[in-house]
């Protein structure tokens, strides 16, 4: 059974309803918010760590906000790319909210892209995963997968080197285009460190001459995968993060039968942050938005997606966590190997691989 069945949004709210969420004034910052009447959100599948459950109890606990959810398919760079074209612009089409991995924070910040704000949970978000200074703070992690479609692979693979194999031909995916893509641009990393590059620049090299080999075995398909694609066929193997693959398992009901590996080598786990417009039209909805996703009942909302939230610990401490939702995760083992690549590193390898795919791999991934 799916796990948002057994935990809807509004019983999670219940679990929580006896103590505060918030240890600021919320009045004030919820009468703003509903001045200002509405949230642009973007690159929000909802299929992606249970946003749309996530999204659907923002609207169930403020009705008065509208949610206005832009290019739900966007990558990282569309959205900071969204915040650039609209400077000054306060339209619908203007991004108040941003969700992109762990290096673009920096990036946006360094451009000026992004506002302070630190939630009221602020203290229980690690430090290795926020801006001192708040202008990005983690939300949740994953590691990379693959994910089968079993009407289709005899063989489930089980490591990296097991993709080059004939028997794959016409098979594997990325979730991503890796010139734009967080989870590609990872991905491609996973790849590399498996092939026995260092965190950095070296695995986005190593990882560019293992794709350069799955396109020349005539293994690798140039299509973004997803659920659709797995179902239909044309992606019998996506490498994704493990969440959006456990939520596409639940989602086809077993039309195809999927598999969701954990590789036994290069396992890369990702942090994505969370992050303010710094040209927001709502930036009261932005800030309301923050401290809901960052509150008990938000986090929660990740974990029922599959996500670890970036306050499981804390929540974990606390005797927060429904036991139903622990038992729905994969087992613990699987996520022994995990990396988590520094900042610097993401940067050194996505450096490497977006400005090497195209000559290396030579692959247009639309």
């Amino acid at each position: 059974m799916h796990l948002k069945s057994i935990l809807s949004s509004t019983a999670i709210f219940a679990i929580l309803s006896s103590t505060p969420l918030y240890a600021q004034d919320m009045d004030a910052l919820v009468a703003a918010a509903t001045e200002d009447g509405m949230l642009s959100t973007i690159a929000l599948p909802h299929s992606w760590c249970g946003y749309g459950d996530v999204i659907a109890g923002f609207k169930a606990k403020y009705p008065d906000i509208d949610v206005n959810e832009l290019n739900p398919d966007a990558g990282s760079a569309d959205e900071l790319e969204a915040v650039r074209a609209n400077q000054g612009n306060t339209g619908p089409q203007a991004p108040d909210v941003l969700d992109v991995g762990f290096a673009f924070g920096p990036q946006a910040k360094d451009e000026g892209l992004t506002m302070e704000y630190k939630v009221a949970t602020w203290d229980t978000i690690p430090d290795s995963a926020k801006d001192a200074d708040g202008h990005w703070y983690g939300d949740y992690y994953g590691v990379l997968s693959f994910v089968v479609n079993k009407d289709l692979v005899e063989n489930v693979p089980q490591d990296w080197d097991d993709l080059l194999k004939p028997e794959y031909a016409n098979a594997v995916a990325l979730a991503g285009d890796p010139r734009a893509s967080n989870q590609a641009i990872l991905a491609v990393m996973a790849a590399g460190m498996a092939a026995g590059g260092e965190a950095g620049k070296a695995s986005g090299d190593a990882g560019l001459e293992f794709f350069r080999q799955l396109n020349e075995a005539g293994n690798f398909v140039p299509v973004i995968g997803k659920a659709g694609t797995i179902a239909q066929g044309a992606t019998p193997i996506v490498i994704a993060w493990d969440y959006n693959g456990l939520a596409w398992r639940d989602t086809l009901e077993g039309n195809p039968p999927l598999e969701v590996v954990v590789p036994a080598s290069g396992v890369v786990a990702g942090v994505y942050v969370q992050a303010i417009s710094a040209y927001a039209p709502q930036p009261d909805a932005a800030k309301l938005w923050m401290e809901y996703l960052y509150s008990d009942e938000g986090q929660l909302g990740w974990l029922a997606g599959y996500c670890h939230p970036i306050r499981f610990n804390d929540l974990a401490a606390k005797g927060a966590i429904p036991q139903e939702m622990l038992d729905a995760l994969p087992p613990a083992a699987a996520y022994e190997k995990a990396v988590f690549p520094s900042l610097d590193e993401q940067a050194a390898n996505k450096e490497a691989v977006t400005a090497g795919w195209d000559s290396v791999v030579g692959a247009n991934v639309q």
